[in-house]
């Protein structure tokens, strides 16, 4: 696999700071679909064969959802 299957970075910072009131309803549809599959890409691609800054990224991610998951078992809402 390589990073062409992959979102582009510049579309993940785009999109972070793109106010959710000026996006359709239709763009954020297609940003939930594009995310999800760049994750699940992501997962599937070996950190050696990414490139630096798709691999930062998502150990960041991976750093990110491992803290949400700790919080919601913090507070009982993982069951």
């Amino acid at each position: 696999m390589s990073d062409s299957l992959r979102k582009p970075f510049s579309d993940h910072v785009e999109e972070k700071i793109t106010p959710d009131s000026s996006k359709s309803s239709v763009d954020k549809a297609k940003e939930d679909v594009t995310t999800t599959s760049d994750k699940a890409v992501g997962e599937m691609q070996p950190d050696s064969s990414k490139s630096s800054t798709q691999e930062g990224f998502d150990k960041s991610r991976r750093e990110k959802d491992s803290i949400v998951d700790k919080a919601k078992h913090a507070v009982g809402l993982d069951k």
